[in-house]
C-alpha cells in the first residue's frame, strides 16, 4: 500500500476524524410516508423513543418522539456544518433564527459562546416515501474563538461551486479545489483563514474510471470517507464501501472505480493543536471551562427557547428558507 495512505478504518457512528474536526456523522434513513404531524405514518411501537438510534425498518427517530430528529439542545465552543442531500432539515434556535434546507443545501452554524438549536426531519410527503441523507460535521474552534458570538449561515446548493471533471463531480463546500474557491464560511470559523487550508468536498466518481485527488499545499490532516458505492482500487489495494482513509495530504491520490460509482466526503485542515475537553455538546480546552459552561447553561439556558415546541418544525407547505436573527428572510 502506498505511503500516501496512512491507515484504512471502518466507518462507525460517528465517523473517526482528526483535528481540527471533532466528529462527523452520516444519516441515511428511508422514512415512509408522513402523517399529519409530519412524523412517520408507520407505528412507533417497539422503538426506544427519545433515544432511537438502532435502524429498524430502515429508519430511526433519533431523539424525536413524534417527528424524527433532535429537539432543542445546547452547543458551545465549536461549529456544526450540516449537509442535506436528500430530505429536509428544519432548524430553529435560541437566537430566533430558523430555516428549512435540503437538496444539497448546507447550514454552517457557529455555536461560539453558546446557542440552543433543534434539528428536525419533517416528513413532508404524505403520498410517497421521505428518504433522508444528511452529514453533520463538527469543526472545532480555537481557544480564541470559543466565546465568539453565535452565527447562522446558509450555503444554498444553487450557489455552492460545482467542479465537473471528465470522470467526477466535486461539490466544493469549503476550501479551494484546483482553483475553484468555495463560498465564504462563517466569519469566525477556523476555515475562514485560508492558511488553515480547511476543505470539505463531496466527490462523486463515475463507474469504471480513474480520478486523481490533488495534493494539499501544506501539511494538514486529510481523511477521505467512502460512504456510497461498492469498492475502489488504490495502488493495487481494494477498499470497500463504509471505510475511511487517512491520507498524506502532501501527495496526490489515484482512485480507480469498478462497475459502480463511488461517493466520498473529504475533510481536511490544519490542526488547531490545542487541548480538547468535550462534555456532550460542549467543547472547551479545560475541565474548568466545561464546569463553568455547565453552570452558565443551567442559569441562562443560553438565552432560552423562543419557539412553541422543543421539536419545532415549520409549516408543511413552507419551501426552503432562512430567517436570520436580525429578521432578514430569504426564501428559495
Amino acid at each position: 500500500m502506498s505511503t500516501s495512505i496512512k491507515s484504512v478504518f471502518p466507518l462507525g457512528f460517528p465517523w473517526q476524524t482528526q483535528d481540527p474536526f471533532l466528529f462527523s456523522v452520516y444519516h441515511l434513513d428511508h422514512y415512509p410516508e408522513g402523517n399529519e404531524q409530519m412524523g412517520p405514518v408507520d407505528s412507533l411501537e417497539g422503538r426506544n423513543l427519545g433515544n432511537d438510534f438502532i435502524i429498524k425498518d430502515g429508519w430511526r427517530m433519533y431523539h424525536g418522539t413524534t417527528i424524527p430528529g433532535f429537539p432543542y439542545h445546547p452547543h458551545r465552543g465549536f461549529e456544526t456544518i450540516t449537509i442535506v442531500n436528500k430530505g429536509f432539515c428544519d432548524h430553529s434556535d435560541s437566537l430566533g433564527a430558523a430555516g428549512r434546507f435540503g437538496q444539497g443545501d448546507v447550514q454552517w452554524m457557529t455555536a461560539g459562546r453558546g446557542v440552543q438549536h433543534s434539528e428536525m426531519f419533517p416528513l413532508l410527503n404524505q403520498d410517497k416515501e421521505n428518504p433522508l441523507e444528511l452529514f453533520q460535521i463538527w469543526l472545532n474552534l480555537p481557544s480564541s474563538g470559543k466565546f465568539v458570538d453565535p452565527h447562522f449561515k446558509m450555503l444554498w446548493h444553487e450557489d455552492i461551486p460545482i467542479v465537473q471533471e471528465e470522470n467526477a463531480i466535486i461539490q466544493v463546500i469549503a476550501g479551494n479545489y484546483r482553483g475553484t474557491q468555495s463560498l465564504d464560511p462563517a466569519p469566525d470559523s477556523w476555515a475562514s483563514d485560508k492558511a488553515n487550508e480547511v476543505a470539505i468536498w463531496n466527490i462523486h466518481i463515475e463507474p469504471n474510471s480513474t480520478y486523481i485527488l490533488p495534493e494539499a499545499k501544506s501539511s494538514v490532516s486529510r481523511n477521505l470517507y467512502f460512504y456510497e458505492g461498492s469498492e475502489i482500487e488504490i495502488f493495487g489495494s481494494t477498499i470497500s464501501q463504509n471505510h475511511g482513509i487517512e491520507l498524506d495530504a502532501s501527495k496526490e491520490l489515484e482512485i480507480k472505480t469498478s462497475g459502480t460509482s463511488a461517493h466520498f466526503i473529504l475533510l481536511q485542515g490544519k490542526p488547531i493543536g490545542e487541548p480538547v475537553v468535550q462534555h456532550g455538546p460542549f467543547v472547551m480546552n479545560t475541565q474548568e471551562e466545561i464546569r463553568a459552561t455547565m453552570k452558565e447553561y443551567g442559569l441562562t439556558q443560553f438565552g432560552g427557547w423562543p419557539w412553541p415546541y422543543p421539536d419545532n418544525v415549520h409549516d408543511r407547505e413552507r419551501g426552503r428558507f432562512a430567517l436570520y436573527p436580525d429578521g432578514t428572510l430569504i426564501e428559495k
